[in-house]
């Protein structure tokens, strides 16, 4: 276990595969570490650098003092891979990660060169929406929301396995600060001027049963890249690469290879 310290965030990281290849960075979903993508790492063709990192307020990293901004999610993963002296990768992001991939590609083409937007969008819900959440949490933690989310998140058949479980045990186990932190950041976020700008190789992925970010959604929010693919994977909620990981892999590595990435 690895951790950058980054001044006012300490950010836990880790590095697999090989360290001079070509790098993929993977930002993981609210309430979710990055063990999220444990069951992809191992499907992904040899030779890449992959790191994985926990946001603030997530997982091993430190919790600053909330609410956080969407430029602050951007900044410290943009400040992890000068760091790391992480140039030209893909970054694949999923919900909220999905929104620091947009944030960052906007800001440091230098870092990006291709992008993944999994089960994300330019906007995510309505303000209200999030502050009805997140007054939930605060008067009686983040299990008030574990039920509901697991809906959205998986897909019936998953939710009826022991598996559940594990998630369910991670999202109501993470700091409630940062739980409550990275929700105002997707509150405060608008990216359909700035994404529409955009002009870098760009996936979107979605899942067929999503109830976070259904699939109109991430398509649109594809759209808004020239030149766009959209990917489409069924009988699955909000995190495909848990429920069906070899199809997830599959999709990233056809598009590491259409971009010349391996």
């Amino acid at each position: 276990m690895k951790m950058a310290d980054l001044g006012d965030v300490r950010l836990h990281y880790r590095e697999d595969g090989d360290p001079d290849g070509a790098p993929i960075v993977f930002a993981n979903s609210l309430g979710t570490d990055l063990r999220l993508w444990d069951k992809v790492v191992p499907l992904l063709p040899k030779g890449l650098r992959i790191v994985r990192y926990d946001k603030r307020g997530h997982g091993l990293s430190s919790c600053p003092k909330g609410p956080y901004s969407m430029g602050a999610l951007v900044r410290d993963v943009e400040r992890l891979m000068e760091l790391l002296a992480i140039k030209d990768a893909m970054f694949v992001g999923l919900s909220i990660g999905g929104m620091i991939a947009q944030g960052l590609a906007v800001k440091r083409l230098d870092l990006v060169r291709a992008a993944v937007f999994s089960n994300t969008g330019a906007k995510i819900g309505q303000p209200a929406m999030w502050q009805d959440r997140m007054e939930a949490v605060k008067a009686s933690g983040i299990e008030a929301l574990a039920d509901a989310t697991m809906e959205r998140w998986f897909s019936k058949d998953f939710r009826a396995t022991p598996e559940v479980d594990v998630w369910r045990n991670m999202m109501t186990r993470q700091p409630q600060d940062g739980y409550l932190g990275c929700s105002a950041a997707i509150s405060g976020t608008d990216f359909y001027t700035p994404t529409s700008g955009l002009r870098l190789p760009v996936l979107g992925i979605a899942g067929s049963e999503d109830g976070s970010t259904p699939p109109d959604l991430v398509r649109e929010t594809a759209d808004l890249v020239p030149g766009s693919q959209f990917a489409l994977i069924r009988r699955v909620g909000h995190l495909p690469c848990v429920e069906k990981p070899e199809e997830y892999a599959g999709l990233l590595t056809k598009f590491l290879r259409e971009t010349g990435h391996v």
